[in-house]
């Protein structure tokens, strides 16, 4: 399912950028006034590009995003967005990867061409990313890569949790709470992505290496994605009959897709163990509902939060090089109205949600 949220940008501060496909934006237009709470996204538009219209003096940064299709990239970007409203000498642009490296890294390379003060990479793959970050640095301009770090980038600065963790509090958890000779299903992130592959390997290695009656009925990659995983779901559900007693992903996004294909076979939410990373809006609603059981919060908040105080000390010398990652705690249904009553603050929820 695409998505991508409109957000009108404070004054001289903020814009989103989606760039074409031919990766050259259009001219500059105008801040619009103060943003009102975000709004559903429209349909995916490629082409439409907007660029901020930096302040005399102002620091101009390119957040390059994984993909607008993914939701926890949205609410990163967002988050970036309203926090770098707090930040009159910084302007952002935010582009689109669309979940697809080639895109991404012409994306990367436009912003050099461009002459940005620093461009923030959410990488798709971080190996694939790699050479195109190092040529940011080569560059003489400020790199930083986040969710997921990409390691041994010398020169680049990095803003990140630990995704190893990540899995692990939920790989713990599940042990006990997964039963005798259950039926399981894994949904994967893209290979090669270091969040995805750190989280599979705690599940593995953790959780998998304990258990050995428990039964891998699926084990698939839905690159973050709902749609992908929710079809994913549908041919496990037929291939076992619906004999499935737990879903374990690598984010919220693709745990929802399977909850969903669940659901449309005849099922409850409530009848099957669910676990995921990343505490989005619609994964804190599902867990107050029933839904799911449970989710590691990857805070889009305190990342961008964290990507702005880095950029500002980057961008004014107050430091050259830092590598520093956020919490990584547990939402359940026993703390879900905290995680709530956070998104909604954020705006990603209205309230009463």
């Amino acid at each position: 399912m695409s998505m991508k949220k409109k957000i009108q940008l404070l004054l001289t501060v903020v814009v989103v950028a989606l760039l074409a496909a031919c990766g050259q934006p259009a001219a500059p237009q105008a801040p619009a006034a103060q943003p009102a709470a975000p709004q559903e996204p429209a349909a995916q538009d490629d082409t439409a590009t907007q660029d901020a219209e930096p302040a005399d003096g102002a620091f101009r940064m390119a957040f390059v995003a994984r993909s607008q299709a993914d939701p926890f990239a949205v609410w990163l970007s967002d988050a970036v967005l309203a926090e770098a409203a707090g930040y009159a000498n910084i302007t952002v642009s935010v582009y689109d990867g669309m979940a697809d490296d080639s895109r991404q890294n012409n994306l990367i390379e436009d912003a050099i061409t461009q002459g940005y003060d620093i461009i923030v990479v959410q990488p798709n793959n971080g190996e694939v990313q790699r050479s195109a970050v190092e040529a940011v640095v080569s560059a003489g301009i400020l790199a930083m890569t986040t969710n997921a770090r990409i390691d041994g980038v010398a020169g680049a600065s990095s803003v990140d949790a630990d995704p190893f963790e990540q899995g692990a509090v939920q790989a713990r958890a599940a042990i006990d709470m997964i039963p005798q000779d259950a039926n399981v299903v894994v949904l994967l992130g893209p290979p090669g992505n270091f969040h995805a592959d750190e989280r599979e390997r705690a599940w593995d290695e953790i959780f998998f290496s304990a258990r050995p009656d428990v039964n891998e009925v699926g084990r698939d990659i839905a690159n973050w994605e709902t749609p992908q995983a929710q079809t994913l779901m549908e041919d496990w559900i037929i291939a076992t009959g619906g004999d499935i007693d737990a879903i374990i992903s690598m984010n919220d996004g693709m745990v929802i897709g399977a909850i969903t294909a669940w659901e449309m076979a005849g099922n409850d939410g409530s009848d099957i163990l669910s676990f995921a990373v990343d505490g989005t809006a619609e994964a804190v609603l599902a867990i107050r509902d029933g839904r799911l059981t449970q989710t590691t919060l990857q805070s889009a908040n305190a990342l961008a939060e964290l990507i702005l105080a880095t950029a500002y000390d980057l961008l004014t010398g107050a430091q050259t090089q830092v590598d520093v990652d956020i919490d990584n705690p547990v939402v359940t249904i026993d703390n879900v109205q905290q995680f709530i009553d956070m998104h909604i603050a954020a705006g990603n929820l209205p309230a009463g949600s």
